[in-house]
């Protein structure tokens, strides 16, 4: 080892420590006490399984989060390909548009979209006053209202990944599949959608992953009615005082995790979209 690289090194250990102390000894903690409390064993783990409630849970949360998923892909793919073929002007403003989003609190737009969608906010009563329904629908306070809440808080971080993998994409290829006589609907399955399989595949993984911890959205915009998994997990924690469960039920959502990203860093795509930097 040469002293540059002596140099480097101890340059990480700070960060290193850091890490250690504030992230991988609290998260083995937590794993102990799924093991600890209120006995010791497997206890804790085995009631995950037959448990009906935590698996009405676990059902909600996955069922939010493919929608949630699904959606937020479809409606950020459009914008991000509006983006790329927009004139550099409009482009800037649309951009500042979508990261306008950042710069508001969680709790501000979850109110915000109370207001929008309640029995007598703006979109029933837009609705009602134009003979649309008759009678105000019920928009919010359910699972409809968690995916329109969740769909929106993660948009702008989907589309700043497709915009930045679309972008990327050489023209070249797009003008010689014109010139050979492919319509626009072909040009656009046949070449934009396969190029773009590293960003859709890691703005995918990023929804999913962020999906299921997901908190304020699903608390406010549920009210209750619609449980996911980190909710339950806060109200185990925090009212009923079941320290084994929360810990265990935290310990299956990590462990969820980490085989979601080893299962994904095998696909070529989510591979070539990490290591794209490499030369």
């Amino acid at each position: 080892m040469t002293s540059f690289q002596r140099w480097a090194f101890c340059l990480t250990v700070p960060a290193a420590l850091l890490t250690l102390c504030l992230y991988v000894l609290p998260i083995l903690q937590v794993l102990a006490l799924s093991f600890t409390e209120p006995t010791l064993g497997f206890g804790n783990y085995v009631a995950l399984f037959q448990n009906a409630a935590i698996g009405r849970v676990v059902r909600t949360t996955v069922f939010v989060s493919a929608v949630t998923t699904v959606l937020t892909i479809v409606m950020s793919y459009a914008v991000a390909f509006a983006l790329v073929h927009m004139p550099p002007a409009t482009r800037r403003v649309a951009l500042f548009m979508v990261m306008v989003p950042f710069w508001i609190s969680v709790l501000v737009r979850a109110f915000a979209w109370i207001t929008i969608l309640r029995r007598n906010g703006v979109l029933n009563s837009a609705l009602v006053g134009s003979g649309a329904v008759s009678e105000p629908l019920e928009l919010v306070y359910n699972q409809f209202g968690v995916i329109v809440g969740m769909v929106h808080y993660m948009m702008p971080f989907a589309i700043m990944l497709l915009y930045a993998n679309l972008s990327e994409i050489d023209l070249r290829i797009i003008q010689a599949a014109r010139s050979l006589g492919a319509r626009p609907v072909t040009i656009f399955f046949r070449v934009w959608v396969p190029l773009s399989m590293p960003g859709l595949a890691i703005a995918g993984l990023f929804i999913v992953i962020f999906s299921l911890g997901f908190l304020v959205t699903p608390a406010i915009l549920g009210a209750g009615r619609v449980l996911m998994v980190a909710e339950y997990i806060s109200v185990q924690i925090s009212s009923t005082l079941r320290w084994g469960v929360a810990t265990a039920l935290s310990t299956m959502l990590l462990l969820v995790v980490a085989i979601l990203v080893a299962l994904a860093m095998r696909s070529p795509a989510l591979r070539a979209a990490f290591e794209g930097g490499r030369k």
